[in-house]
């Protein structure tokens, strides 16, 4: 295996559905990204997307060297299924200095365990269904952010209520306690708008705020 320096790239380890995805997408955005897995299969789909897709049956310091994985930026550890295989690969990922290592989880305990090691922990399923069930009790919710401290960042449709108001009008910030930090419209995204933009239907607004305040505000703008 030839030994490749490519500094800001990103490393994918486990091209299953969710690894194979991420693949797609940070290359189709012009990023370098390094594919690995054992299965060959998965290795020659990945190469439509990266001539950076290897062939890796052991998933070794010395091995991953070779890969080149100690020069990415980040690292995303997509194998779920066998635990053991995903905390060694965390292990030694983090050993050789990588600056963000992020593992994927099927299991809270799976997950308390890559965290313990230094990981950022991500729970695809799980993460997927509460979208599909956040979407499912407000018709106007269309994505959202994680952030630390039980908050998010959503994009909400404005509909309903929100309608004709203006930011002043609803007293967001003090009933609500959320902030909304931007305004699309039209395709233009605005974050330089007053509290006396009013609110046209169309509009999907970017709130921020502690999940229990946002979802209070998203009931009551039905």
């Amino acid at each position: 295996m030839k030994k490749k320096s490519y500094t800001n790239s990103y490393g994918i380890i486990g091209l299953g559905r969710f690894g194979m995805a991420l693949v797609e997408c940070l290359a189709s955005a012009g990023k370098e990204v390094i594919a690995i897995d054992k299965n060959e299969t998965q290795v020659r789909e990945a190469r439509r997307f990266t001539e950076m897709a290897l062939v890796v049956d052991n998933l070794d310091q010395i091995t991953l060297e070779e890969a080149g994985i100690q020069n990415c930026k980040t690292v995303v550890i997509c194998i779920g299924e066998q635990i053991y295989v995903s905390i060694l690969a965390t292990m030694t990922v983090l050993k050789m200095g990588v600056g963000h290592v992020i593992a994927k989880a099927t299991s809270f305990i799976h997950g308390e365990a890559l965290k313990q090691l230094g990981a950022s922990v991500v729970y695809p399923e799980r993460d997927m269904a509460i979208r599909l069930g956040k979407g499912l009790m407000y018709n106007s919710f269309l994505d959202s952010i994680a952030l630390s401290g039980n908050a998010e960042v959503r994009r909400i449709q404005v509909s309903g209520k929100l309608v004709g108001t203006t930011i002043q009008d609803m007293n967001i910030r003090r009933r609500y306690g959320v902030n909304i930090i931007a305004v699309e419209h039209d395709g233009h995204t605005d974050v330089n708008f007053t509290a006396e933009y009013r609110f046209r239907d169309g509009d999907v607004i970017s709130v921020v705020g502690q999940i229990k305040n946002l979802e209070h505000f998203e009931k009551d703008i039905q």
